[in-house]
């Protein structure tokens, strides 16, 4: 914990839009959208309830991680590099796609089976080999500012809260946290000097004495010399959010559908890469998942 701890304040407030997206699908998108392009080193984030038919069949990927954390529900994923799962409800994939990959994510649904309903983030990255990494819930360590029987826990997805460090290690700095707080509670959580931050989902006052922001916003948060993280105050009983922050890239941003790359070069590269099934898209035209086929 910062022992100078000036709170950063909201500078933009973007209603995620409805957007359809996938095989049927559709999510409430705020970066990504008009509102809000990019925000380096972040290209996009969802907010998915997929409804049953619906889903991301096979697809390819280049040049970002994709970080799918599941609220409710679960969802299967496959591709062309052999990796196949399910993140549970709680549980987070964190997906490096490199210089090239394809695959699926598909939700599971059922009798008595609650609808898949998560969050899916885009970070920008340079090319490198396709990687994974996948915290089942009960992996993900929780930090309890208050105690265990305070009114605030925060999930560490990745990165470092109140003492407490998450085993995921992403390309780039990134720190992602699930907050619970109850009874109008406060916190203050660290972010690194000259990330950019923004916050999802729930009902809270930011800095010092700022307004109440409503849920289902996504709020961007400044990066003025001297803030050494935000606080946040609960105006509800029962308060949920997320709070992200990330390193910025000091590169230009070409992004063409699943495609992120620095020129528009490079864009028509993986382009015709993707067409001819080299550099990282060897299996493109041959690989088909049995999630996203059946």
């Amino acid at each position: 914990m910062a022992l100078n701890m000036t709170s950063r304040n909201v500078v933009k407030k973007v209603l995620s839009i409805d957007t359809p997206e996938g095989a049927g699908a559709r999510v409430r998108r705020s970066i990504g959208s008009a509102s809000l392009r990019n925000l380096t080193p972040f290209l996009l984030l969802d907010h998915f309830h997929i409804t049953e038919g619906a889903g991301f069949p096979d697809h390819p990927h280049r040049g970002q991680a994709t970080v799918t954390y599941m609220l409710e529900g679960s969802s299967r994923h496959e591709d062309s590099a052999g990796h196949a799962g399910t993140i549970q409800a709680g549980g987070v994939q964190w997906m490096c796609a490199g210089k090239g990959i394809i695959h699926a994510e598909m939700p599971v649904h059922g009798k008595n089976v609650p609808e898949p309903r998560g969050l899916q983030l885009w970070v920008d990255l340079p090319k490198d080999e396709p990687s994974y990494q996948e915290l089942d819930p009960e992996a993900i360590p929780v930090a309890y500012p208050e105690g265990k029987d305070g009114n605030i826990s925060i999930k560490v997805i990745s990165g470092k809260s109140h003492g407490v460090e998450s085993p995921v290690r992403p390309l780039g700095g990134c720190w992602y946290f699930h907050v619970l707080m109850k009874n109008g509670a406060t916190m203050f959580q660290d972010i690194p000097a000259g990330w950019t931050a923004v916050f999802l989902k729930g009902a809270v006052s930011v800095g010092e004495s700022g307004p109440v922001h409503d849920a289902f916003h996504t709020l961007v948060l400044s990066n003025a010399d001297g803030e050494t993280g935000v606080r946040l105050t609960a105006t509800t009983d029962d308060t949920s959010f997320v709070l992200i922050a990330g390193e910025p890239l000091d590169q230009t941003v070409f992004q063409y559908g699943p495609f992120v790359m620095t020129n528009q070069e490079e864009i028509q590269r993986t382009l015709m890469d993707y067409r001819t099934g080299r550099n990282g898209f060897e299996k493109a035209h041959t690989w088909k998942s049995k999630i996203g086929n059946m």
